[in-house]
């Protein structure tokens, strides 16, 4: 553990000098302004060396279900980590029929009937494949026979990557 704690250390320093040799990097809006930034200034607290990064949401669906997920992560462990292994769950989402599924299921629709009925999905067996995919990627759950849910701690992650695609 100790060797692991000095290499981690040693890594954060390299990061740093680099940091600091480049000089410091800001948004172009005003990263000051506490009222804007009052996460980033708390997470500047929480991480001061090393940096992070961090999302949270509170979400109330339609059917009155309420969510709370807050995750944090390493910069240094998200720069060093192998993306690849990423790129199922990210594929998942990378089809129309999928993330409207999935926003069916969010907003009330959860039986295979409900969902049959969705544009783009032509069978019963198109809509098992996406089904599958989406299950395989842990973004949607089976919920007794032919009834999904969308696991609840994947619910503000799967809309910070929507917010996060917004132009």
């Amino acid at each position: 553990m100790g060797d692991n704690l000095a290499e981690r250390l040693a890594r954060i320093e390299q990061r740093l000098d680099a940091l600091e040799a480049r000089g410091t990097a800001k948004p172009a809006a005003a990263a000051d302004d506490a009222d804007t930034f009052w996460a980033l200034h708390r997470l500047r607290e929480l991480a001061p060396e090393a940096g992070a990064v961090l999302f949270t949401g509170a979400i109330t669906l339609s059917g009155g279900e309420h969510y709370e997920w807050q995750q944090a992560a390493a910069a240094g462990d998200l720069l060093e980590a192998d993306w690849g292994e990423r790129v199922p769950a990210l594929a998942a989402l990378a089809h129309p029929a999928r993330v409207r599924i999935l926003r069916e299921v969010l907003n009330g629709a959860t039986t295979a009937a409900g969902l049959q009925a969705l544009e783009g999905i032509e069978s019963a067996g198109q809509l098992y494949h996406h089904v599958r995919q989406l299950t395989a990627a842990g973004w949607l759950r089976t919920e007794g026979r032919a009834k999904y849910q969308v696991p609840p701690e994947r619910i503000v992650p799967l809309l910070v990557i929507l917010a996060a695609a917004q132009r």
